[in-house]
């Protein structure tokens, strides 16, 4: 299941759906996310990972033949008032230690009895759970979280799926029927320590902006709002078409590295709406005009995110509907 919510993790929600159509199936979070895809003609099986909210939304996920999560008290209920000649394969979202979404354990034989009474509206039933630390190869919550599924699904036949992009590499005990990467699907790593490229991956994105202006700073003058950047010596300063208009986090600090003609400088200073400031001193002669590479296969977007004291995920899914995309 390739999970293509929130605009593809910021990469264009058509366009990668078009790039993955080979996966079993697509992970969206909301209703309108798949109707996206529906309309534009793609069949492949789409599984509401947050259900339906309402009567509507079940009557379009019915009409558009989604899957549904049923992961509350109120969703069976919404599923045993639909029309009568209507079925879905529903995925039971059990709660296995997370604290967000999904029925207990010792709620599951009472699921079971409701969702019987439901009858031929489930088509087929699926069980999934999410892990909350899978990202932490050293914590013992996935291994305890794995047993607690495993433990549910005892004497039970059904498709499970438990794995995300991080338990897709450190948990192959539980890859079970189906599982669902998706900052990985992108060529990004999940772990903190580890680079995309270090776990075999490519980076689908490379965000590129523009210098609109070179200038010459005095050794003690600053640069942007607050003053926080001061020259330490004369200094040249490019001014680059991007800032958190565009998606870049304001927490950016200085230092954070920028690519101009394929050598690294930092930028300097606050990142503001429409504008960064990078420190070009040390870099031969700057033009207007010339690309600049914020974050890419050279210059991976996990290092740029420990800069911003953020996570890749934030970073890819921030970037905002003004940024042009361009397949390559």
């Amino acid at each position: 299941m390739a999970v293509v919510k929130a605009n593809a993790y910021g990469h264009g929600l058509l366009e990668s759906a078009k790039c993955l159509a080979e996966a079993d199936a697509f992970g969206v979070a909301r209703i309108q996310e798949a109707l996206v895809l529906r309309n534009a003609g793609i069949t492949t099986p789409i599984v509401l990972l947050e259900g339906v909210l309402d009567h509507e939304q079940l009557e379009e996920a019915a009409r558009q033949d989604l899957d549904i999560v049923v992961h509350s008290d109120e969703q069976i209920s919404l599923l045993a008032e639909g029309a009568p000649d209507t079925s879905f394969v529903v995925w039971l979202k059990l709660d296995t230690g997370m604290n967000r979404l999904g029925f207990r354990p010792e709620q599951l034989w009472s699921v079971l009895t409701r969702l019987a009474r439901v009858g031929p509206r489930v088509r087929e039933l699926r069980a999934m759970t999410h892990f909350a630390a899978a990202d932490e190869p050293d914590s013992q919550m996935t291994a305890r979280q794995v047993a607690s599924f495993a433990s549910l699904m005892r004497g039970r036949s059904w498709p499970r799926s438990l794995c995300n992009s991080a338990a897709l590499f450190t948990r192959p005990d539980a890859h079970a029927e189906w599982v669902r990467p998706g900052l990985a699907l992108y060529g990004v790593s999940p772990f903190a320590e580890l680079l995309g490229s270090q776990l075999g991956l490519q980076p689908a994105m490379r965000l590129v902006s523009t210098v609109i202006a070179v200038r010459e700073v005095m050794q003690g003058e600053t640069v942007g709002y607050g003053g926080l950047w001061k020259a330490a010596h004369n200094s040249r300063i490019a001014i680059l078409a991007a800032g958190y208009g565009d998606g870049l986090c304001r927490s950016t600090a200085s230092g954070t590295p920028v690519l101009i003609g394929g050598q690294r400088a930092t930028i300097a200073g606050r990142v503001s709406m429409d504008m960064i400031a990078v420190d070009v001193s040390r870099l031969p002669p700057v033009q207007v005009g010339e690309s600049a590479v914020l974050w890419g296969p050279e210059l991976p977007v996990e290092e740029v995110a420990a800069h911003a004291a953020t996570i890749p995920y934030e970073l890819l899914c921030g970037i905002t509907c003004r940024v042009p995309l361009s397949l390559v």
